[in-house]
């Protein structure tokens, strides 16, 4: 018996998927419960796993394709039901009609790429199911008919340019992004802070400095609720629960997984979490909704150096906190030179909630937990 591989359910809101990657070859044999493709939607990229034991016989959808939620991508022979259950969202979904030969269906990804390059779709051939144009369709197109180049200088041979792809995850990211600048009023301020308690606490402990930044968040954003909420329609939202968002670079863009109510949960707890969720969001294993439900994001730019940033505002949200680098630095305490370990904060937020005074007492308060708390009693 067949069993039919369809794109999932990926989220409540998501109504389409992209094929990244096929991770067994047709003809190939496959396992139940091992990955068999890579999807990426708007929200997360992961790896979906085989829902029975068999050789995948067939591939509908090519890599790169973008379809809608519930199209039939393949299939795999073997003894399992025609019927593949959402692993994700636990619910059953049947395989749509496969699309019919000559439909003109352009995906939001082709159209829009398509629009970038000037390209009139009529004239793709679509090398995808029923004869669907894809982004590589596109692209390939372009190639053929000619990119132009810079003027080469002075009899110098041009090294001509090259077109990058730009994926469903990049793509969602810039118009984010964009989206973020256009609703709030951005506004960033900047806070030092003398990490020396935490680094003498963190001497034979197997602890980053993130766990600690969390925690005198949590505290401060107990202290001024206002940084935890959204702007509304009917008025200022703030949120109960305080579920943080961790901003974690990707090889090609960058999720915010969530720790959930971080404010219930002590240092090592906090730091098994972030490390479980950055490692499953780069090995593309999380589920929808580990990067939904966010209240407030930190992002720790300075992992690669970076002293001082300016985060834009992970909407629906009204601020973000960035944490730079942590380096020993010549300070002065009591009139003396002294060497401290020290590192810079910024907070952009959203002027439309909360003014300047507001942001600088809540960066004020995560300054002073970081700097007084008594660690040992919180671990």
């Amino acid at each position: 018996m067949a069993t039919d591989i369809i794109m999932p359910q990926l989220g409540e809101s998501i109504a389409e998927g992209t094929v990244v990657k096929w991770l067994v070859p047709v003809g190939g044999t496959i396992q139940k419960d091992e990955s068999l493709l890579e999807v990426e939607t708007e929200k997360v990229a992961l790896e979906i796993p085989s829902p029975a034991t068999g050789v995948l016989r067939e591939v509908l959808v090519k890599e790169g394709e973008t379809v809608p939620v519930g199209t039939l991508l393949a299939r795999i022979d073997g003894a399992a039901p025609s019927e593949v259950i959402n692993r994700v969202g636990g619910v059953v979904v049947r395989p749509m009609e496969p699309v019919a030969a000559g439909e003109e269906h352009h995906s939001p990804a082709v159209r829009q790429l398509a629009k970038e390059h000037g390209v009139d779709l009529s004239r793709v051939k679509g090398t995808g199911t029923g004869g669907r144009v894809t982004k590589k369709d596109v692209l390939d197109f372009v190639a053929r008919t000619g990119v132009q180049t810079g003027a080469a200088g002075a009899g110098e041979p041009s090294m001509g340019e090259e077109v990058l792809p730009v994926t469903p995850m990049r793509r969602t990211i810039a118009d984010r992004m964009v989206k973020s600048k256009q609703t709030s009023a951005h506004v960033t301020t900047f806070f030092e802070v003398d990490f020396s308690g935490i680094a003498k606490f963190r001497q034979g402990r197997d602890l980053t400095y993130l766990p600690f930044v969390v925690r005198a968040v949590t505290k401060a954003l107990r202290d001024l609720p206002i940084l935890n909420s959204t702007w509304g329609e009917q008025g200022i939202v703030i949120k109960k629960d305080l579920h943080i968002g961790i901003a974690t670079a990707l090889e090609d863009g960058l999720l915010v997984p969530v720790v959930r109510h971080a404010d219930r949960k002590g240092l090592t707890q906090l730091a098994k979490e972030i490390a479980d969720l950055a490692e499953r969001a780069r090995s593309k294993k999380l589920n929808p909704e580990e990067v939904q439900g966010g209240t407030f994001t930190i992002t720790n730019h300075g992992g690669f150096g970076s002293l001082f940033s300016t985060p834009i505002i992970h909407q629906p949200q009204i601020a973000i906190l960035g944490v730079g680098a942590i380096q020993k630095r010549a300070v002065v305490i009591d009139d003396a030179i002294a060497i401290r370990p020290t590192g810079y904060l910024s907070l952009s937020f959203d002027h439309r909630v909360i003014d300047g005074a507001t942001a600088d007492q809540f960066l004020a308060k995560v300054k002073h937990y970081l700097e007084h708390s008594h660690w040992e009693q919180i671990l």
